[in-house]
């Protein structure tokens, strides 16, 4: 039998896709991009498809061939060539959903991340039992041991807010998030405690809205905004009812921005924000 093909990554996915962006910009069918480079059409349709690598000195030959000169652009893409051990995440790949590895590397390439939660905490911001409790209700049910995957996945990903050089880290989260009653009071009060120690990390904002007459954009769904090395390179993760969806176009990543914005603008600043969850924990 050949040889498996290693699973494509989000990571190579992104830089084919934004190969083809160039290459289209350049208004350049495959077959012509294949020629001028000396490769064939089937070598660049797989490199946009993320089922092929592709070195740092063929990323700027690309680039040259479709007339793009924007240098932050291009140096951003050749980096992303570079990645030659496997991540964490990969050991979790037979076991969880394609959306929870995706979102595991995003995070760890990520210059900066703003996330906006309504009903949950967020991931990163999660301890044990609060996770434990959450994927307890999951539907279908899940087996004890695929609850455990889940939990030690989730808080493996807390990593990029304590490495050397940690991701700076913005959550928005409204008051129905801190008043769910997740795992019974203790659990909750233990979560609400740990969410306040975490927002004292010099890398970390959380602000809270509060239920009293805020309204604000997008309530419905959580976003998870992933921050590149240049703003081409961003992507957004949304949460469906159907697993977690990708975004990165311009136009609608451009939207996300301007949401988060505004919720950040609507909510309370981080003492407050602090002050709030106290007293909700103080409830408890």
């Amino acid at each position: 039998m050949p040889p498996s093909t290693p699973p494509s990554t989000v990571r190579r996915r992104r830089l084919g896709a934004e190969l083809r962006r160039l290459r289209e910009r350049a208004d350049l069918s495959a077959t012509e991009a294949g020629a001028r480079l000396g490769i064939t059409q089937s070598r660049v349709s797989n490199i946009e498809a993320g089922r092929y690598g592709v070195s740092a000195e063929r990323v700027r030959a690309f680039a040259r061939t479709y007339d793009c000169w924007d240098e932050a652009l291009i140096n951003a893409l050749a980096a992303m060539t570079g990645e030659r051990r496997r991540g964490w995440w990969e050991e979790y790949r037979e076991e969880l959903p394609s959306g929870l590895i995706d979102l595991a590397e995003l995070e760890h390439h990520a210059t900066a991340a703003r996330v906006s939660q309504v009903i949950n905490i967020p991931g990163l911001f999660q301890t044990v039992d609060h996770a434990r409790a959450l994927f307890r209700e999951t539907v279908p049910a899940l087996l004890p041991h695929e609850i455990e995957h889940r939990v030690s996945y989730r808080i493996k990903r807390q990593a990029i807010l304590y490495r050397d050089a940690p991701c700076p880290y913005t959550a928005v989260i409204h008051e129905a998030a801190l008043r769910m009653q997740f795992g019974g009071p203790a659990t909750s009060k233990a979560q609400l405690e740990y969410l306040i120690a975490m927002s004292e990390l010099s890398n970390v904002t959380i602000v809270v809205i509060p239920f009293r007459g805020t309204s604000f954009p997008s309530a419905g769904h959580g976003v998870d905004y992933m921050c590149g090395p240049v703003t081409q390179l961003d992507t957004a993760v949304l949460e469906t009812a159907h697993g977690s969806a990708l975004v990165d176009s311009a136009a609608r990543l451009e939207k996300y921005r301007m949401t988060l914005d505004r919720m950040e603008n609507v909510a309370l600043s981080p003492a407050k924000s602090r002050d709030f969850i106290h007293r909700i924990a103080q409830e408890l």
